[in-house]
C-alpha cells in the first residue's frame, strides 16, 4: 500500500503528467455528459421502453456507453470512424494509391487521416438515417418527421465528429490514445450497473449467495489475467546487424529482436465474425417464418452450441486472414536487408521472409484458438448462471479492448515516471503496452 501511495504522490508531483491526467478526465467527463443529451424532438421515456438490448444493437449501445439507447446527440459515437479506419486499412493492402501514401511518411499519414475523416462523415450520415428509421419509434417523435430526420442526421454527424475531436484532444493533451479511451469508458460505464444487478440476483432466493458471487469474481480475475497474456504475448526473433567501422566509431554489430505478437490481429477477427453471425438475426427480421425453423433459431441464440462452434471457427479463420493482410514478412525481410540486418542462421531476402512467415503461422494458431475461447466465454458464463449483462465482461470485444487500453495507459504513465527518474508503476517489472492502438480496435 505504501508503494502505491508513493507512486500516486510521484504522479501528482510531475506537473506535465498531472495536467495530462486532469485533461483526460475532463474530456471524458464531457463525453459522458454528452451521451445523455437527447436529440431535439424525441420523447426519451417512450424511446427507452422500445429499445432492444439484444444482438448487434446491444453491442453498439455498450460501446457508446448507453448513448445509443438514449438517442443521444452522440449516439453513434466513434463507431463510424472505426468503420472508416477499417476500410482504409484494407484499401492500403489492395489499392496501390493507398500503398503509396502509406510509404510517404508523415505527409502520407496526414493525407490518409484526411480521407478517413471524409469517409467517416459519409458513413455517419448513412448510419444516422438508418438509426432514425430503425431505433426511433414514430410515437417518440414530437415534431415534423421530415424536419426531425434532416436535423437529426446533421446533429448525429456533428456529434460523431465532436467525439473524434475529443479523442484527438485526449491523444494530444492527455494520456494514451483518445479513441480507445472513449470506447473503454463507454464499456466501463456499464460495469457498476451490471455488478449491482448481479449482486442483487445472487442474494435472492436460489441465487447462490455470497459464495457464488466470490467465485464469479475470482473467475473474472483469472479470465482477465489470461487475456493480458494473450495481449502481451510475443515471439521474439533475434536479428543481428552487421558491424561497420567508420573512422574511430563502430556502427551496428548489436543484436536486437523482432517481437511478433501471438495475437497480431487484435479484436478484428471477433468483429468480423460477429458481423457474419448477425446475418441470421437479420434474415429472421425480414422473414419471420424462417426464424422459427430449427436451423435459424439455433443461430439466433448466442448461447447455443451450434452458434458458438460456428463463431469460434470463423474467429480462427479471420485471425489468419487479418494477420496475413497486416503482417508482411517480405516487407520485413526487405527492410531488414536494407539496414544490414539478418536472422542468425537464415539467409537474407526470401529465406528470411519464409522463416518469419513460418513463425507467424505457428504462433497464430494458439493465438486464434485462445481468442476464440475468449469470444465465447460470455455464452459459457450465461450457461453457468451469470446474468447476460454481467457476462459480457467475461470475454469478447469489450474485455479485450478494456485490457489493451488499460495496459497502454499504464505504460504511458510509467514512461513519464521513468523519464523523471522515478520508479515505475510496478515494483517487479516494467509494463509493456501495445505496439499500436489499432491492434485492439
Amino acid at each position: 500500500m505504501k508503494k502505491l501511495i508513493d507512486t500516486l504522490v510521484n504522479i501528482w508531483k510531475i506537473e506535465d503528467l498531472r495536467t495530462r491526467i486532469l485533461n483526460t478526465i475532463m474530456f471524458l467527463a464531457i463525453y459522458r455528459l454528452g451521451s445523455y443529451v437527447v436529440l431535439p424532438g424525441v420523447n426519451p421515456a417512450i424511446l427507452n421502453q422500445s429499445f432492444d438490448q439484444s444482438g448487434l444493437l446491444g453491442l453498439l449501445n455498450m460501446f457508446a456507453g448507453g448513448a445509443f439507447a438514449n438517442a443521444s446527440v452522440m449516439a453513434l459515437g466513434v463507431m463510424p470512424y472505426i468503420s472508416a479506419s477499417i476500410v482504409i486499412q484494407l484499401l492500403t493492402v489492395a489499392v496501390p494509391y493507398f500503398q503509396k501514401l502509406q510509404k510517404e511518411g508523415e505527409s502520407g499519414r496526414k493525407k490518409i487521416n484526411q480521407i478517413t475523416r471524409y469517409l467517416t462523415i459519409i458513413i455517419t450520415a448513412g448510419q444516422a438515417m438508418a438509426f432514425i428509421k430503425a431505433q426511433v419509434p414514430a410515437n417518440a417523435i414530437m415534431v415534423n418527421m421530415t424536419l426531425f430526420t434532416v436535423s437529426s442526421v446533421v446533429i448525429l454527424t456533428a456529434g460523431t465528429m465532436f467525439v473524434m475531436w475529443l479523442g484527438e484532444k485526449i491523444t494530444d493533451k492527455g494520456i494514451g490514445n483518445g479513441i480507445s479511451l472513449i470506447i473503454m469508458i463507454g464499456i466501463i460505464a456499464w460495469l457498476p450497473q451490471a455488478l449491482i444487478q448481479e449482486s442483487v440476483a445472487k442474494f435472492e432466493s436460489g441465487g447462490g449467495g455470497l459464495i457464488a458471487l466470490i467465485v464469479e469474481m475470482v473467475a473474472l480475475a483469472v479470465v482477465v489475467m489470461f487475456t493480458i497474456l494473450l495481449v502481451q504475448g510475443v515471439r521474439r526473433i533475434p536479428v543481428q546487424y552487421a558491424k561497420r567501422i567508420v573512422g574511430n566509431k563502430q556502427y551496428g554489430g548489436v543484436r536486437q529482436y523482432i517481437p511478433l505478437k501471438v495475437n497480431a490481429a487484435g479484436v478484428m477477427p471477433i468483429i468480423f465474425a460477429q458481423a457474419i453471425m448477425f446475418i441470421p438475426a437479420t434474415v429472421g427480421q425480414i422473414f419471420p417464418s424462417a426464424a422459427e425453423s430449427g436451423f435459424w433459431s439455433s443461430f439466433n441464440d448466442y448461447t447455443s452450441v451450434s452458434y458458438n462452434v460456428t463463431f469460434a471457427i470463423l474467429i480462427i479463420l479471420f485471425t489468419y486472414f487479418y494477420t496475413a493482410i497486416t503482417v508482411n514478412p517480405m516487407q520485413m525481410a526487405e527492410d531488414m536487408k536494407k539496414n544490414g540486418g539478418f536472422v542468425p542462421g537464415v539467409k537474407p531476402g526470401r529465406a528470411t521472409a519464409d522463416f518469419i512467415d513460418t513463425i507467424m503461422s505457428r504462433i497464430t494458431l494458439p493465438g486464434s484458438v485462445f481468442l476464440a475461447l475468449i469470444a465465447i466465454l460470455p455464452a459459457i458464463a450465461v450457461q453457468v448462471g451469470v446474468s447476460s449483462q454481467f457476462a459480457q465482461f467475461y470475454g469478447g470485444t469489450s474485455l479485450l479492448i478494456m485490457v489493451g487500453v488499460v495496459l497502454d495507459t499504464l505504460q504511458q504513465i510509467e514512461s513519464h515516471l521513468l523519464m523523471r527518474h522515478y520508479d515505475g508503476l510496478m515494483k517487479t517489472g516494467r509494463i509493456k503496452g501495445r505496439a499500436a492502438v489499432g491492434a485492439s480496435i
